[in-house]
């Protein structure tokens, strides 16, 4: 691989991280179907659900605290965009919680019109998000040489085959 092939990884590898999420909450949203058919035990889906939330948190506290500012750094024009970015991640934070607590109170009180809901709401929140994000900041991390990032992945482009 050339030098310049590895900047333009950093933007790509957004994207792929962006593409496992989406895979990940398709998962979920499969297992609380198969759950409401009868089909999933409830520890398995909580626990996929716990691993999901936290890999969604995990990326986006790694771009707050580790992307955004060196793209603001690099790319100052960018620095509303990212403000914008920000604070999708705290409705994605929001979404996050009220989902937990959902599939937390699943064998007390089984809604599964309202589970239903939350996940819809949190894969259109992701979507609208991840697209933004991607038309509005991939060139620039593209653009980037962070030595750092290349000798070891930050949070923000790991996905859990990557965590083994």
């Amino acid at each position: 691989m050339r030098s310049d092939e590895r900047l333009v990884a950093f933007g790509n590898q957004l994207i792929d991280v962006h593409l496992w999420l989406r895979e990940e909450l398709a998962e979920l949203r499969e297992g609380v179907d198969a759950y409401f058919a009868g089909g999933a035990r409830l520890r398995e889906l909580r626990a996929n659900c716990l691993t999901f939330c936290s890999a969604l948190t995990r990326h986006h506290s790694g771009e707050d605290d580790g992307a955004f500012p060196e793209v603001a750094g690099r790319f100052p024009q960018l620095r509303p965009v990212l403000e914008e970015l920000r604070r999708d991640h705290r409705l994605v934070e929001d979404a996050l919680r009220r989902l937990e607590a959902l599939v937390a109170d699943l064998d007390r009180q089984a809604d599964p019109a309202g589970v239903r809901r939350e996940i819809d709401s949190l894969a259109a929140l992701m979507e609208t998000h991840f697209l933004y994000e991607e038309k509005r900041i991939v060139s620039a991390l593209n653009a980037l040489d962070v030595p750092g990032w290349r000798r070891s992945p930050p949070a923000f482009l790991l996905t859990g085959d990557a965590e083994r």
